[in-house]
């Protein structure tokens, strides 16, 4: 592993990939340029049938390649980079991912004075959509009104107790001992809710650094709004992915900090199902997927 710069601490990167070579090699580009340079990147393959591994090799960091034979999703993913950047001595572990990148080459930067000047175990840059730099790739909720553009938080030092996981979180390695690393029972969809959910009961202060952006694609094409767009329920067009996002989600609602959700959660899904949509086999099926999550029957499909 390379020396770390001048401020004395160890940063690591960590990205997990599937068939997505291109993107991948975007990204990591993105992340050799920083300046705040990183000291080590481990990047978790999942689909060795198809190696990104020349294009890892490639990008100008040092690097450990971690092929996996059985597709971990996401979340086993990232617990595996995360463990082994833990394993080869971070003092800060940065998680990206292969279809976003840092939007220019201050964010490691940016982020690593953030988290020192405000004593963050945490902290996240805004994810913005890259086909629109000041809209946000997921637009968020502060208070009673959505939030939809960066430029909504100009002049905005920190949003506190927020993050968008993991889509360039920059974690200290020592929160890792307190929070942990993602479940990979939940294999894609909600891992990094639940992780936000252990940040928030951990009592460790973090947030969102919004002087720093990470382009993603748009996220909010699954989502159908209702009741006249005062709210919206989300529905993947693919079927795996329907089937983690709701199972997932029925687990995360039995979890202590999240059942608040369930029954309402219950009433949105089922006027988008019954009302809306008009498709009672599909609320059957949520019903069904809420309830294996909730019971923690964790079979893939």
């Amino acid at each position: 592993m390379s020396a770390a710069v001048a401020d004395g601490d160890c940063i690591v990167a960590v990205v997990v990939t599937r068939h997505r070579r291109e993107l991948l090699g975007e990204s990591l580009a993105a992340i050799a340029k920083q300046s705040r340079r990183v000291d080590h990147l481990v990047v978790v393959d999942n689909g060795p049938d198809q190696s990104a591994e020349d294009v890892v090799r490639e990008c100008g960091l040092p690097v450990t390649y971690l092929p996996s034979r059985r597709n971990l999703g996401g979340a086993g993913g990232f617990a595996l980079g995360m463990l082994t950047a833990l394993s080869l001595g971070a003092d800060w572990v940065w998680c990206a991912d292969d279809d976003g990148r840092p939007a220019d080459d201050t964010v490691l930067e940016t982020l690593l004075a953030a988290a020192r000047r405000h004593g963050l175990a945490e902290v996240s840059p805004l994810v913005t959509d890259m086909a629109d730099p000041d809209r946000l790739a997921f637009p968020l909720r502060r208070g009673l009104r959505w939030r939809r553009r960066r430029s909504d938080f100009a002049g905005l030092d920190l949003l506190p107790n927020y993050a968008s996981l993991f889509n360039g979180a920059l974690f200290r390695a020592d929160a890792l001992d307190v929070v942990g690393v993602p479940d990979y029972r939940l294999f894609f969809r909600g891992d990094e809710t639940e992780i936000h959910r252990r940040l928030l009961r951990s009592g460790l202060p973090f947030g969102t650094c919004p002087q720093a952006a990470y382009v993603h694609p748009e996220g909010t094409t699954e989502f159908e709004p209702i009741l006249g767009g005062r709210l919206s329920a989300q529905y993947p067009a693919n079927e795996v992915k329907r089937f983690f996002t709701y199972r997932n989600r029925g687990y995360l609602m039995a979890q202590p900090g999240m059942r608040w959700l369930r029954p309402l959660e219950t009433l949105r899904f089922g006027w988008f199902f019954l009302v809306h949509r008009r498709d009672p086999g599909a609320w059957r099926e949520w019903l069904r997927l809420t309830r294996a999550g909730r019971r923690e029957r964790f079979t893939r499909p």
